[in-house]
């Protein structure tokens, strides 16, 4: 009897072990001790980062816009292969904006939350390297714009953006980020109603809050008070 006490004993030792080592990396309350009692394992929440706050920030500083918001979606795709040019040109996925370009995301952001879809950034600021690259593949001002002059992507005070529902799915604009055709067009209206509206809501909600768009491209929009800046090509630090 002693022995199968003992075998008992530590087959439950080990079970608990065991328990624990599969839990080990989630943050969790372990309720309960003993060799009778089951392993209760409750989620806690996890603490979101502290946030950063603008004072002190010139607005013609370059920001993470990360650090300022946990409201946005971010699918940099020219850290990937995802995007025309079939290269990787960021080295790692990051949205960096001047301060007054974020303060306005800021504020169009909030309106978008009232009414249950949030910005969503395909490319934010872009070093002036990357828009010689694009440049040498599509020397088409209507799509790209001249390196020599810059884009305000250059400037930091343009980005690339769509529209998500609260649980991240995208809003049908009718075609994907950077599709070079007239399906694309603010002014194509033969579309289904649907994508209009969608397109309508990006626009017109942008628009209030100091966006001005341009006709071939659904996605992009640039800061009236960002234009009249200098072209920048710093690249960002990778953490």
């Amino acid at each position: 009897m002693t022995r199968y006490f003992f075998l008992f004993v530590l087959i439950s030792i080990t079970a608990c072990k065991r328990s624990a080592e599969r839990v080990k990396n989630t943050p969790v309350e372990v309720i309960g001790t003993g060799l009778d009692t089951v392993l209760e394992v409750v989620e806690l929440p996890v603490k979101q980062k502290e946030l950063r706050s603008f004072e002190g920030i010139a607005d013609s500083t370059f920001i993470r816009l990360a650090d300022f918001s946990n409201d946005f979606v971010f699918d940099m795709r020219y850290a990937t292969e995802n995007n025309f040019l079939k290269a990787k040109v960021y080295d790692c996925a990051e949205c960096y904006t001047r301060m007054r370009t974020a303060k306005a995301l800021l504020k169009a952001n909030k309106e978008f939350l009232e009414q249950g879809v949030k910005i969503k950034f395909f490319d934010c600021y872009r070093p002036n390297s990357v828009q010689y690259k694009m440049w040498e593949i599509v020397p088409n001002p209507q799509y790209v714009a001249n390196p020599v002059k810059g884009s305000i992507h250059n400037k930091g005070g343009a980005v690339d953006i769509t529209l998500v529902d609260l649980e991240g799915n995208e809003l049908d604009m009718g075609t994907d980020f950077d599709f070079f055709g007239k399906r694309a067009y603010h002014d194509n209206l033969d579309l289904p109603i649907e994508i209009l509206n969608n397109r309508k809501l990006l626009k017109e909600t942008m628009e209030k809050h100091g966006f001005w768009s341009i006709r071939t491209e659904w996605w992009h929009y640039n800061l009236s008070a960002g234009s009249n800046a200098k072209i920048a090509n710093f690249k960002w630090e990778c953490e």
